[in-house]
């Protein structure tokens, strides 16, 4: 059977289950995840590093469904995680703690504490505050918190500006030429032990020239840790490599992977790798269904309704997502702006989108919605989120249910002077 999503008897489907079937049964809009492919993602990654046997820590904050992550611990996957949440998430979908880092500029004493509980394999720490705050923690309940200390190379991923995380003037990590200052003047807190440092240079990352020269910078500032005493055990090599969502140049698993043996070969450090995007985007499309074709004198809308609230991803970072009939229809494609029913102009999956002819009711799929995607939704004008599915050899199963108004509104509560009266609408 094709794994993924591919096209059967003209309509499309994944891993062998009919998407139009997904949409009758379970509504639109929804997301729709395909478990062959996420498996086949990890194992090709996991392959490409065979040698080196790194601890892949799956980025949580891409996909971070409990379904997704409970796929990769299966395969032996670890969790980069940036907060308490994002900690029981993967505590609870079966994430040894022991392969869990803690990454994140602004982790909190009691984030801290929850982490040292647990047993983490190490605190990506990227300010001198947050070591000093973590010794505090740490000595309070007498344990010695293991840390990676986050270098920042000062190199350019060439990504979106708001995705790139490895300039001097980004908030993560500390200064590659302040590193070593911190590391060993950190050896005086007994109870931190700085054994690795870590680096993230950014996201959708196609060009590995980058991950050439921040690889080399900090694996040579480990080998200089190493010499003048620091314990120095593992790099983590962080994450961020890219997919192609329109026509950027295909990311070279077998070119990053030479560009991590490069700089750690021979050097005796272990690995940490911290794959997000490049493990789930492809495996999931964001289904939804044409509510009315609006025709303009300078252009056509096709209002959909799935919205800025469900896919921010267009508006935030002016990404392209390329959308899809299920059934194509015949003839010339025609011009289009995808739009939802948010009241703002903002609200859009695509502008001057070439597609097939398009009339309401039919069903259209966002590809490669599977970073980035459901776990960046929102509420926004009181619509409630989206249901997940994940697809795996001909079975449908609901992972995160469509949100009901009446739980939606039933979070909020009125102030004890307000005049409290039953609502007809809700339960």
């Amino acid at each position: 059977m094709t794994i993924g999503f591919h096209t059967k008897n003209g309509v499309l489907h994944c891993d062998g289950v009919s998407l139009e079937r997904i949409a009758r049964d379970h509504g639109t809009p929804t997301w729709v995840y395909s478990q062959a492919l996420l498996e086949s993602r990890l194992r090709e990654f996991q392959k490409a590093f065979a040698k080196l046997d790194p601890t892949i820590c799956y980025a949580l904050k891409a996909n971070s469904n409990q379904a997704v992550i409970a796929t990769f611990a299966a395969m032996g996957a670890g969790a980069d995680i940036v907060s308490a949440g994002e900690l029981v998430r993967a505590l609870s979908a079966g994430v040894p703690a022991s392969k869990i880092v803690f990454a994140g500029v602004g982790k909190t004493e009691d984030e801290m504490a929850l982490a040292l509980d647990a047993g983490v394999l190490q605190f990506n720490v990227e300010s001198e505050p947050e070591l000093e705050a973590l010794a505090r923690v740490a000595k309070k309940r007498g344990q010695v918190a293991p840390v990676a200390l986050r270098v920042n190379p000062d190199v350019d991923a060439k990504t979106h500006r708001k995705i790139t995380t490895g300039k001097s003037e980004n908030k993560f990590g500390v200064e590659i030429a302040h590193a070593r200052k911190i590391a060993l003047a950190a050896r005086k807190l007994k109870s931190v032990r700085i054994e690795a440092l870590s680096t993230h240079i950014g996201s959708q990352i196609t060009d590995v020239s980058p991950y050439r020269a921040a690889f080399a910078r900090v694996a040579a500032l480990g080998k200089e840790l190493r010499e003048a005493g620091v314990p120095m055990a593992r790099l983590d090599f962080g994450g961020g490599l890219g997919v192609v969502y329109q026509n950027e140049t295909p990311p070279d698993l077998g070119a990053y992977a030479r560009a991590v043996h490069a700089a750690i070969d021979k050097t005796g450090f272990g690995l940490v790798l911290e794959p997000g995007r490049w493990l789930v985007a492809d495996a999931g499309v964001l289904l939804a269904r044409v509510i009315y074709v609006k025709k303009g004198s300078a252009k056509s809308f096709a209002i959909v309704d799935a919205a800025m609230n469900d896919l921010i991803r267009p508006t935030l970072y002016e990404a392209w997502m390329a959308i899809e009939p299920l059934r194509p229809r015949k003839g010339a494609k025609r011009v289009y702006d995808v739009v939802g029913p948010i009241c703002e102009s903002g609200d859009y999956l695509a502008q001057a989108r070439k597609i097939t002819p398009l009339d309401a009711g039919d069903l259209v799929a966002v590809r490669q919605a599977g970073a980035y995607g459901a776990v960046m939704s929102s509420a926004y004008n009181s619509r409630p989120l989206a249901p997940e599915l994940l697809v795996n050899k001909g079975k449908v199963a609901v992972v995160r249910p469509r949100q009901s108004v009446e739980s939606l509104i039933g979070l909020d509560r009125l102030a004890p002077w307000q005049r409290q009266k039953p609502s007809p609408y809700l339960d």
